[in-house]
């Protein structure tokens, strides 16, 4: 569904007709640009801005069925980029990615949103508000999708940072190990981890090539020269971002061993404390198991402090196991 449209001239909105034919010819004819807005359209919405801004028949398969990786395309019309901006849901620990595909042309912009959480809207408004920017065309809309998207990376990098920081004194505090539950929750923060970079780190060719830098540098189409100090900009934010991600890849990692480890002594621990028990267990076992075999000709069996001088015997060798244990840290 188109959820929003609009002729921008000068850096200012302007109503402009509802057919996009004649919003598209308007724009061209009197300068500006048109920023069409659409969210999860089906084929058959699709099919109208398809024909009037002739998008590439495989940008528009991949803007219509979502699911793709961040990259860069052109085409001989148009540029298609697709971002995936996320939100991090502290209460439940989950990182959850949405998708923006942007297509944009000589003097158009197009821009399709899958999911829920998306910072079109409010990048729309704040454009609204800095006509400068605005009037920089398609690419300034371009930019600022990019650096909106890149921002919240940001944000989001922070908050898995002092999430993972919990965890650690979690793991590490005084009485050791943290709970049962803590394996699994360590494991399922590392798999948000893994979703994060899934959006961020294929981001960063498609903006080191807006940038002019990379592999890839050189002139985009539909993309103003003067831009490309801005692309770069975005790009070293991102690339702070991948830094942080791989950071906290490596210290969740990192934690997880070293809470397997403090499972492995508990546990080493455990057994030397039950063997103890067991040595001790053992001792009176032996001597009650000897003395009930009812032979007639056993030492001291008809003394009368016998079964006295026993009992001593067996608490006495108790407290010696128990001494000698204590003293090595089994007990």
């Amino acid at each position: 569904m188109i959820v929003d449209c609009a002729i921008y001239r000068q850096g200012h909105r302007t109503e402009g007709p509802e057919d996009l034919s004649d919003a598209l010819a308007e724009a061209r004819a009197e300068g500006g640009f048109v920023w069409i807005g659409l969210y999860e359209p089906s084929e058959r919405e699709f099919d109208l801005v398809t024909q009037e801004f002739a998008l590439h028949p495989l940008a528009v398969e991949d803007a219509l069925n979502a699911h793709q990786r961040p990259k860069l395309e052109v085409y001989a019309d148009s540029l298609f980029m697709v971002l995936k901006p996320v939100v991090y849901d502290a209460a439940s620990d989950t990182v959850s990615a949405g998708e923006i595909m942007v297509f944009i042309g000589d003097c158009f912009v197009v821009t399709v949103r899958h999911g829920e959480h998306s910072p079109l809207a409010a990048v729309r408004r704040r454009l609204e508000e800095e006509p400068e920017m605005l009037d920089k065309g398609p690419t300034g809309v371009l930019y600022a999708i990019s650096d909106a998207v890149v921002d919240h990376y940001l944000e989001v990098a922070t908050e898995l940072g002092n999430d993972l920081e919990e965890l650690e004194a979690e793991v590490f505090r005084p009485e050791g190990g943290g709970s049962r539950g803590t394996a699994s929750r360590i494991y399922g923060f590392k798999r948000q981890i893994l979703e994060f970079r899934r959006a961020t780190g294929p981001l960063a060719p498609p903006l080191a090539r807006l940038g002019g830098t990379g592999a890839f540098g050189g002139t985009v189409p539909f993309v103003h020269d003067k831009a490309r100090p801005f692309f770069r900009d975005v790009g070293d934010h991102l690339t702070r971002v991948n830094e942080s991600v791989e950071a906290l890849d490596r210290l969740v990692s990192d934690v997880l061993s070293a809470h397997l480890a403090q499972m492995s002594v508990r546990q080493n621990d455990d057994m030397r404390k039950i063997s103890a028990w067991a040595a001790m267990a053992a001792v009176p076992t032996m001597i009650a198991g000897i003395y009930g075999m009812n032979f007639d000709h056993m030492p001291e069996l008809h003394w009368l402090w016998s079964y006295p001088a026993v009992i001593l015997a067996m608490a006495a060798l108790e407290v010696l196991l128990y001494r000698l244990f204590k003293h090595r840290g089994w007990l």
